[in-house]
């Protein structure tokens, strides 16, 4: 019995062992129209994964949307996840050698051998993982990448490294890790819709009653106004300089049945007063760097905005208040409200930004900010504390993963209040606050729901920042909300 058991045991896996030998033989065989030229120098480019890491970088820079953006990250991600998963445990635990060569023709073969062991291979599992990560979040990116990956699976075969069930095998773990991550951080589409009570708004398919105006220095506004006014043509675009755009904002308003926007989350915050104050709705198109508002409305594209906009579809959102705010009167954010270190940060990324570019300004803006000699001291709701930051979030900032992300519900009544204590070593205890999430506590942080927050205390000149804004207090400020203040243009499908 247990010589029969054995034989029956190894009968399959001998099987498999020649039928993967003769797939290897075939294609060594076999001529590949075109192949030549192309397979070897491919395998070779996705090496140590620079193949993906370009087209990553390719994707976010060129791909003109979040979406791109997003799907760029998560296929490094994904990669990241099955290169580990390949090297820590998938190498070691099959010690598979490489094919033997003599059937592969010479002008196919790589210049340089592998020399680790043939199973699973690792260049099949971080293509599909890529491919996969990036497919998950976007189909149209997904779809692009996948003819590439197909390719440097298959040249592993071709150039005579890897046998078929390498490729395939390792083809499997580099989905799976993808869709393993997918599991910890979801993708946008997973998430679920944001709450918001629906709002009435005028119904406008060609544009014509919106006016909407344009910061033509923020961001990508230039190239949105163009888009814009081919989705709406009767509406009326005005674009007009940062310094002109409050006097713009207030004119339009006063002959419009909706007004529009066009720039960053601080052109829209300056557009959401106007927009408040005189009871309109607004149509936000995204033009900026970063559009946190627009992108927890679920809009990521002007066309997303024009189609709400054509069909009347909007929902009412809370507005966050300062009082007193900029020169002595209410300031309003949609975002969010800071002071300690934040504030810092934009100064100095304003500061460097047109110079060396917005990213670059922002590492070293958090860089500059970090090595702050001291932290503010205030009193915060009736306590005398020594804060490097306190943060209130327009709605509750859940989580994407590790980070904190997304808000589900932007009329939910409260702030998300972040508080970080003074002390030493600032950036470790920045980093344990965004860590840790909403509704924590530790002698290092606290985050909190609060309907208002007051500081008394202050010294006079404090900055704050305000959706990416800085105004100077005097010694108190209160921050509260204005529930459901704000009626906004909303895709149904967000």
């Amino acid at each position: 019995m247990p010589s029969f058991r054995t034989g029956s045991a190894t009968r399959p896996a001998a099987w498999l062992r020649r039928r993967d030998l003769a797939v290897f033989e075939s294609v060594a065989g076999r001529h590949w129209p075109g192949a030549e030229p192309l397979l070897p120098r491919l395998s070779r480019s996705a090496n140590h994964g620079l193949l993906w890491f370009g087209a990553a970088a390719g994707m976010a820079a060129l791909g003109g949307s979040p979406r791109a953006r997003r799907a760029a990250l998560r296929g490094i991600a994904s990669l990241a996840v099955a290169s580990a998963a390949i090297n820590t445990v998938g190498k070691g635990a099959v010690r598979r050698d490489r094919p033997v060569l003599d059937a592969v023709p010479v002008i196919r073969r790589l210049k340089r051998q592998p020399f680790t062991t043939s199973f699973p291979s690792g260049h099949a599992a971080s293509a599909a993982a890529f491919a996969t990560g990036v497919a998950l979040e976007s189909k149209g990116w997904g779809a692009a990448v996948a003819p590439v990956a197909a390719a440097v699976i298959a040249s592993r075969v071709y150039t005579g490294v890897h046998y078929p069930s390498d490729v395939l095998a390792g083809a499997a773990l580099g989905a799976g890790a993808a869709f393993a991550l997918r599991g910890v951080v979801p993708t946008r589409g997973q998430l679920p819709a944001p709450g918001r009570p629906p709002a009435d708004a005028p119904v406008m398919p060609t544009g014509e009653g919106l006016v909407v105006v344009v910061n033509r220095e923020s961001g990508s506004a230039t190239a949105a106004a163009s888009l814009l006014r081919d989705s709406l043509p009767l509406a009326e675009v005005v674009e007009c300089a940062p310094a002109d755009l409050r006097g713009a904002l207030e004119e339009a308003a006063g002959r419009c049945l909706a007004l529009g926007v066009c720039g960053g989350d601080g052109t829209i915050n300056s557009a959401a007063a106007v927009a408040a104050t005189r009871k309109l709705p607004l149509a936000v198109f995204p033009g900026g760097t970063l559009n946190h508002f627009a992108y927890d409305l679920g809009i990521e594209t002007v066309q997303d905005t024009a189609s709400a906009v054509a069909s009347g579809s909007a929902v009412r959102v809370d507005l966050g208040r300062i009082r007193p705010g900029p020169e002595g009167r209410d300031g309003y954010f949609v975002n969010a409200f800071s002071l300690g270190v934040y504030p810092e940060l934009v100064r100095t990324r304003e500061h460097w930004s047109p110079r060396i570019g917005g990213w670059p300004a922002g590492v070293l803006a958090a860089v500059e900010a970090l090595r702050g000699t001291s932290p503010l001291e205030a009193e915060l709701q009736g306590r005398r504390r020594r804060l490097w930051l306190v943060f209130a979030g327009n709605g509750t900032f859940t989580r994407m993963g590790p980070m904190p992300g997304r808000r589900h519900n932007l009329a939910d009544g409260l702030l998300d209040v972040r508080v970080v204590h003074g002390g030493r070593t600032p950036g470790l205890r920045l980093l344990a606050a965004a860590l840790a999430g909403p509704l924590t506590r530790s002698p290092v942080h606290a985050a909190v729901r609060r309907r208002r927050v007051r500081l008394t205390g202050l010294a006079p000149g404090t900055p704050y920042a305000y959706d990416g804004e800085v105004a100077h207090s005097g010694t108190e400020l209160m921050i509260d909300k204005l529930p459901e203040a704000l009626t906004v243009y909303c895709p149904m499908t967000a």
